[in-house]
C-alpha cells in the first residue's frame, strides 16, 4: 500500500511532467503527494576564524527561502485540486535534505538526470537513490504518465533485487502482467531458472499476475537487453535493485544501474 509519495522538485526546474506523473500516481493510491525542494548556502569565507560578509549570508538565506517559496507556488499550481498535498523546503544540500525528509514517504520520485547546477542547488540522483532507504521511482525527461499495467522486473539473486520486488508490490498487484527477467551467462541458466521460479511463486502468493524469462547475456549488453525486453513487452516500468557504493567521497553506481539511468526511456523503480 502506498499512502505517501514524495516528489523532489529542483529549485530552478521548469518542466512539470514529473510532478504530473507523481500526482496521478498519488491519486491512484489515494495517497498524499509531498513536494520537496532545497538549496543551500555556499561555504562562507573565513579569515582568522571570523566569518566574512555575515550580512550578505543572511541576505542570501532570505533569497533562497523566497526562491523555494515561489517554487512551492509553482508546484501547487501543477498539483492543483488534490486534497492530500504537502510542500516542504530546507536550506540545506538538496540530497541531504531529501534523505532526511523522505522518512515520511513510502516512495520517492526523482528525475533521471542531475539538475542544473551543483551540490548546493541540485539533487544528486546517485546519492539520493543509494542513501534514502526508500524505493525510488526514477522518471526520464518528458515522461508525464505511468500506467504500470505491464511491468518488467530485472531479477538478480541479491539483497537489492529482493528489496526492490518487495518495495514494488503495491504497483505489481495492480499490473495486468508482470514479467520477471534474469539475464545471465549460459552456464548459470539452471540456477537462474530456479531463482526466478521462486520469485514467481512469491509474487503469485501476493496476487500478482506474473510470468518469468531467463535470457542469455550478450557481452556487455545486460542493461540494453533489459530495456529491450521491457519495450518488447510494452512495459512502462522497470523494477530493479540499485547497485552502488561510495568512492572517494562520491556515490557511484554499478554498471547495469548506471546504464539504466543513462539510457532507459521508461520509468525505473530502484531499491538499494
Amino acid at each position: 500500500m502506498l499512502t505517501s509519495l514524495m516528489v523532489y522538485v529542483d529549485a530552478h526546474e521548469s518542466e512539470c511532467e514529473r510532478i504530473e506523473l507523481a500526482g496521478l500516481l498519488a491519486d491512484r493510491f489515494d495517497a498524499v503527494l509531498i513536494g520537496m525542494s532545497a538549496m543551500d548556502l555556499r561555504p562562507p569565507v573565513v579569515v582568522d576564524d571570523v566569518v566574512v560578509d555575515g550580512a550578505e549570508m543572511q541576505s542570501e538565506i532570505k533569497t533562497i527561502k523566497a526562491v523555494l517559496a515561489e517554487k512551492g507556488n509553482w508546484f501547487r499550481s501543477i498539483a492543483d485540486g488534490r486534497r492530500k498535498l504537502e510542500w516542504r523546503t530546507a536550506v540545506d544540500l538538496p540530497t541531504n535534505a531529501l534523505v532526511r525528509e523522505c522518512r515520511c514517504a513510502d516512495l520517492v520520485v526523482i528525475g533521471r538526470e542531475a539538475g542544473r547546477g551543483d551540490l548546493y542547488n541540485a539533487l544528486d540522483p546517485a546519492g539520493a537513490i543509494l542513501k534514502v532507504g526508500r524505493p525510488v521511482l526514477v522518471v526520464p525527461p518528458k515522461v508525464k504518465s505511468l500506467s504500470a499495467d505491464h511491468v518488467v522486473v530485472g531479477w538478480k539473486d541479491t539483497r537489492e533485487a529482493r528489496r526492490a520486488v518487495r518495495d514494488a508490490l503495491p504497483l505489481l498487484r495492480k499490473a495486468a502482467r508482470v514479467l520477471v527477467v534474469e539475464i545471465c551467462e549460459s552456464s548459470e541458466k539452471d540456477a537462474a531458472q530456479e531463482g526466478v521460479s521462486d520469485v514467481v511463486r512469491y509474487l503469485r502468493r501476493h496476487q500478482v499476475r506474473v510470468d518469468s524469462s531467463v535470457i542469455p547475456l550478450e557481452e556487455g549488453e545486460g542493461a540494453n537487453q533489459l530495456i529491450r525486453t521491457a519495450q518488447e513487452e510494452g512495459a512502462d516500468l522497470l523494477v530493479a535493485g540499485a547497485y552502488g557504493h561510495r568512492r572517494l567521497g562520491v556515490w557511484v553506481f554499478g554498471g547495469i544501474t548506471r546504464e539504466l539511468l543513462a539510457k532507459s526511456p521508461i520509468c525505473c523503480l530502484l531499491s538499494h
